[in-house]
């Protein structure tokens, strides 16, 4: 078999075989055929596409290029969740506690961040203690006795994927949906999860800037999960603005915890309740999406799901006293106001400019080298459909310097005021189960 024939096939818009498949990625991730021959083929599978085996295909390749995760060991029907990613997203730190309080195990292999802010283990390290770096016996310990555990990836999960995601980044073939697919797929397969709850961003914060391509990311990437055997739910959400009020490490930690004390912080509450529901569902605990929406509502109210919290903390050596007291977060020493310029009405907000400003104070890493700052972060006092009064604060910067002149300026940039109230947007678009 020889490189240029599935190159020159695949250019002609044919179907690329399962072992033309396995012939690339085994060859290229052992280094036997070269960039030019693999970047070659992503543009072709960037113009062609592929259809729904195809991608299958690619993305059980990529998951059996390097170890998989097995979690046999842990009781009962294991339930993974992935975010595409966006601004203020703490979900997880919700989603987590709330589904192992109604005895859904929840094994999760976590990332640190580059861009905005830190990832899901770098934002628990901001609690004094909190340990990402257990062993694999103390994980799945953690998760048979406490229903949660969450731990740093393993470097060996789906190598292909990373090796072919640092190529299609410097040949412009990062844009393709069969080739985004997979890449998310491969990692949350190889983690060993028994199904898989996706919630895929839609608008000006999110990686799919439109629904019609979130939503075609989407109907992508379940189509792979069920054609693998793994049953896949995809919720689409609404990344337009930060969720909730806050975007940092701590300070996301702090209003996560405060909706597992019970706070109606409407979005963040509403998303989690989402998909908490397909998770429990999925994991047989409950027989109906309505019957385990209210179920999970009552162990909000009800402190359970903050209980489990606690305990999760607790058992990866976090300081809990933190946890009981959420002033003891790190928090940074100047908190600076940005104000509106004129009254009106929120329009519009950029996400990802929210972002940014977050990443300029420290928040965030622009390189992988670069230092989190726990404390440093962004707290929206006003939201779209919200109405500012001129001089009226927009957001307040939790800083290090009094006058952190680019988070200022990319702040300014980010809301957009008018005169009339601007319709609300959904914050769930659709559900997609097949």
């Amino acid at each position: 078999m020889r490189m240029v024939d599935i190159i020159e096939k695949k250019r002609n818009g044919g179907q690329l075989t399962e072992k033309e498949i396995q012939f690339f990625v085994e060859g290229y991730t052992k280094g036997d055929i070269p960039d030019y021959q693999a970047s070659a083929l992503m543009m072709a599978v960037y113009f062609q596409g592929m259809d729904p085996e195809e991608t299958a295909l690619l993305t059980q390749a990529m998951v059996d290029s390097g170890e998989t995760i097995d979690l046999s060991s842990i009781k009962g029907h294991k339930v993974d969740k992935h975010s595409t990613g966006g601004v203020g997203d703490k979900i997880s730190f919700i989603i987590g506690p709330l589904v192992a309080s109604a005895g859904v195990p929840v094994a999760k292999m976590s990332g640190r961040g580059l861009g905005h802010t830190g990832g899901t283990i770098d934002k628990l390290e901001a609690i004094k203690g909190f340990n990402v770096e257990i062993t694999k016996e103390e994980f799945i310990d953690n998760v048979n006795k406490n229903k949660l555990a969450v731990a740093g990836q393993t470097g060996n999960l789906a190598p292909a994927d990373k090796k072919l995601y640092a190529l299609r980044d410097v040949t412009a073939t990062v844009d393709s949906i069969p080739l985004i697919a997979g890449s998310i797929m491969s990692k949350k397969l190889a983690s060993g999860a028994d199904s898989i709850v996706l919630d895929v961003k839609t608008g000006s914060g999110a990686f799919m800037k439109n629904l019609e391509d979130s939503e075609a990311l989407a109907r992508e990437m379940v189509q792979i999960g069920n054609n693998l055997g793994k049953q896949t739910v995809a919720v689409i959400s609404d990344m337009n603005q930060p969720l909730g009020f806050e975007v940092g490490n701590a300070n996301e930690i702090r209003e996560a915890a405060a909706v597992l004390q019970g706070e109606n912080i409407s979005d963040l509450r509403e998303l989690s309740l989402e998909i908490g529901a397909h998770m429990t569902v999925l994991a047989g605990v409950y027989s109906s999406y309505e019957t385990a929406y209210t179920e999970l509502e009552k162990n909000l109210d009800n402190g359970r799901a903050f209980d489990a919290f606690r305990t999760f903390v607790q058992a990866q050596g976090g300081d809990t006293e933190v946890i009981d007291n959420l002033e003891k977060l790190p928090k940074a020493p100047f908190d600076i106001e940005i104000k509106a310029e004129k009254s009106g009405y929120i329009n519009a907000i950029d996400a990802a400019s929210i972002g940014v400003a977050a990443m300029y104070l420290g928040a965030g890493r622009a390189t992988k080298d670069d230092q989190i700052d726990y404390g440093v972060g962004i707290t929206l006092r006003k939201k779209i459909g919200d109405y500012v009064k001129a001089g009226e604060p927009l957001v307040i910067l939790h800083a290090n310097e009094d006058n952190p002149e680019d988070s200022a300026a990319k702040i300014n940039e980010a809301y957009s005021i008018t005169d009339e109230q601007p319709d609300k947007l959904p914050l769930i678009y659709k559900v997609i189960k097949e």
